[in-house]
């Protein structure tokens, strides 16, 4: 599901009718923003069902005292932010709000509208970082649902998300088959967590990752004495998955001596422990994964055609994050956010043209790759901001292309143009496609950078 960010709400409580015009039309000139304007305390008391983000509150109304106003307003709605607005200066008063939780006091002069500009626009920012964060949660998922694991709204995932619910509701075996950093092991947990086989274990073996002269002893056991080293018995990876889920990852390189007893072990659904003569029987789902063409593999005769059929089972294919559009963003949004709570930093969101830069990179390392390159870049940002400096991606070419070589500046317009165009000129959608504010595209098209056609 896509981050949505809401119109940014904005009541002005002001019985100047002129003033308050004044107010609204200097508002109202950013195009996200809602403006609503109320006469009375008791007019906009009435109306903060409406859960406004900013409130501009003249703090001498004629119906209840500033401060009895700006009580009710902090019961009902703890969290919105209230900038008073007085005729006088009053320095105890200020103090004694702010206290109590003001966001601003400004008095009434010639830079007024100015400064209440000023002062929208962070609470924007503030605002639309807070409801993205609750929406990346939501997003993220509770423990209960291991689908939200995989976060993406592209229509690759949405497929993904489909075969993982149709794996999940047999024993079928599971073959998983994609670039290195997709995820299979993720997608070999939400199969696992979704199924029948969920109040079991889920074994996880990297077959590359163990020498091939402790690997049969590593999925199979060994019994005391079976040789040298092995002081006692050992339980293998088999017997650990009973009742559960045996993920066996880079298949591919399973040696070509031990895919025969692979072989027997899930056709008889039996295993035999290194130097023992008892059959140890096991019930386990079998997902087996792999970034290598398993098929072609077996046309090299480097593996066992008949093994190749017994682990096809359900084929599942993971797509590469540059076949996968905006998930890219919403992927470096979540991993920003959990590295810097997990590491106190201020950082909290990209800018447009890191943005940009992460959606033109194609990421050979897939997932795992963005999330290293998103890690760094909130170390090395030195604001709250990470900038396209901070984002430090591999070359993808000896030389760059006319386009990357352009200015940024031409780069970032030749994009937004391609996205008006392809949206028809509709900017709501083309701001939500590009993970921008709409006054964004709107200054673009007042500086004459990009054009509706």
């Amino acid at each position: 599901m896509p981050i949505v960010t809401p119109a940014f709400r904005i009541f002005i409580v002001e019985d100047n009718e002129w003033y308050g015009q004044l107010l609204a039309y200097r508002l109202n000139q950013n195009p996200d923003y809602t403006v609503t304007r109320f006469a009375s305390a008791q007019e906009c008391l009435s109306q903060l069902a409406q859960k406004p983000d900013l409130i501009s509150l003249d703090y001498g109304l004629p119906d209840m005292a500033g401060d009895e106003v700006f009580r009710r307003i902090k019961v009902q709605l703890p969290d919105v932010a209230v900038v008073v607005i007085s005729a006088q200066e009053d320095v105890r008063t200020a103090i004694s709000l702010l206290r109590q939780g003001a966001y601003d006091y400004l008095v009434k002069d010639e830079d007024t509208p100015d400064r209440l500009w000023h002062v929208a626009g962070n609470v924007q920012r503030q605002v639309t970082l807070r409801r993205e964060n609750e929406q990346l949660r939501q997003q993220l998922g509770q423990a209960t649902d291991p689908r939200r694991t995989l976060l993406g709204c592209s229509p690759q995932m949405q497929q993904l998300q489909g075969l993982i619910e149709k794996a999940a509701r047999t024993n079928i075996s599971v073959s998983l088959t994609g670039e290195t950093g997709t995820g299979k092991e993720l997608v070999a947990k939400a199969i696992h967590a979704l199924s029948e086989q969920r109040t079991g274990a889920f074994v996880a073996v990297n077959v590359a990752a163990i020498p091939r002269e402790l690997l049969e002893s590593e999925l199979f056991g060994h019994e005391k004495g079976a040789f040298t080293g092995a002081v006692s018995r050992r339980v293998g990876r088999f017997e650990e998955a009973h009742q559960g889920t045996l993920f066996l990852d880079e298949i591919a390189d399973l040696d070509f001596s031990l895919q025969s007893k692979l072989l027997r072990a899930l056709q008889e659904r039996e295993v035999y422990r290194v130097g023992g003569n008892s059959a140890i029987r096991f019930d386990a789902r079998l997902i087996v994964a792999t970034h290598h063409d398993l098929a072609e593999r077996v046309r090299q005769g480097a593996f066992r055609e008949d093994l190749f059929y017994r682990l096809l089972g359900l084929p599942i294919a993971l797509p590469p994050l540059r076949e996968r559009g905006d998930d890219v963003l919403l992927l470096a949004k979540a991993f920003l956010r959990d590295f810097a709570t997990r590491n106190n930093l201020a950082v909290h969101s990209f800018s447009p043209a890191a943005c940009l830069k992460l959606q033109q990179y194609a990421f050979p390392g897939n997932v795992r790759e963005l999330k290293a390159v998103v890690e760094l870049g909130a170390v090395l940002a030195e604001g709250d901001t990470v900038e396209p400096v901070d984002l430090q991606l591999r070359p993808t070419s000896p030389a760059a292309s006319p386009e990357t070589a352009a200015p940024l500046r031409a780069q970032v317009a030749s994009i937004v143009q391609r996205c008006l165009d392809a949206n028809q000129g509709n900017i709501l959608q083309a701001a939500a496609q590009l993970c921008i504010g709409k006054s964004t595209l709107y200054r673009m098209l007042q500086n004459k950078e990009v054009y509706i056609k």
